[in-house]
């Protein structure tokens, strides 16, 4: 089990001008495997990149990325920011970069020719279920995926993310089961559900979503990520604890 904190969790401290590089001592500090760094969180990529880079080597951590960008483009055709963000991903060191799907449906190239240029064979890609109509089904993600592997591109993965499923109003049990397959990568948060109005909660035991039970219907031997903005580092190694406490590690 590889436990991933996502700097979603220091949103605060970001806003107020803290940078991810920096963040990257204290994640350790925490007891945790790795780090998750968002692209949309570094202001001065020449220099944060190699910055969390070196930090997270000399702490031996994990990096990941999180990139708000989209696969497929809304013609069907691949993002041509592909290319630089995985170039960022090798001075990151990354072992998994994450994307949205985006429209594949309008795709008609050829994925084995096409991703042949991408360094798929040092950074695992996967993408994301996000809080969009089009990436955030499981229809889009299961016929992409299903598609690369038969291409031979085995090495694309799943992120399950637990909350957006509740932004999207879907079902996250099924999808668990339909994706399980595919799956590389967990993110957890829970949403709570106040007379319609929905916000991401602090805490893994709040909300809508019954963790525990949505975690046995995915792979048991993926990465894991906490991915909800929490008030203290008190708090974050609580919930780093009853994480730690249900799986066993």
């Amino acid at each position: 089990m590889t436990l991933i904190l996502n700097t979603w969790i220091f949103e605060s401290d970001v806003k107020s001008g803290t940078k991810q590089a920096d963040l990257v001592d204290r994640v350790a500090k925490l007891g945790a495997d790795g780090i998750e760094v968002r692209r949309e969180y570094f202001t001065d990529l020449d220099s944060e990149l190699p910055e969390v880079a070196k930090r997270a080597k000399t702490n031996n951590l994990v990096v990941n990325l999180s990139v708000p960008d989209v696969v497929f483009e809304d013609d069907g055709s691949l993002n041509p920011k592909l290319d630089e963000y995985f170039k960022e991903g090798q001075i990151l060191g990354l072992k998994k970069i994450k994307f949205n799907t985006g429209h594949f449906d309008r795709f008609t190239g050829d994925l084995k020719k096409d991703f042949a240029r991408f360094p798929l064979d040092e950074i695992e890609m996967n993408v994301e279920n996000d809080q969009t109509a089009v990436s955030g089904k499981v229809s889009t993600i299961k016929t992409f995926l299903t598609a690369a592997n038969s291409a031979g591109l085995t090495s694309l993965g799943y992120v399950y993310d637990m909350g957006n499923w509740g932004f999207t109003h879907g079902d996250a049990e099924q999808a668990a089961k339909e994706l399980a397959a595919f799956t590389h990568y967990i993110h957890l948060k829970n949403v709570i559900n106040n007379n319609g109005e929905l916000t991401t909660s602090d805490d893994l035991d709040r909300g809508m979503f019954d963790w525990r039970a949505l975690l046995k219907l995915l792979p048991s031997d993926q990465y894991y990520a906490l991915e909800y903005p929490m008030a203290t580092d008190a708090q974050i190694s609580s919930q780093i604890k009853l994480f730690k406490d249900e799986v066993g590690a």
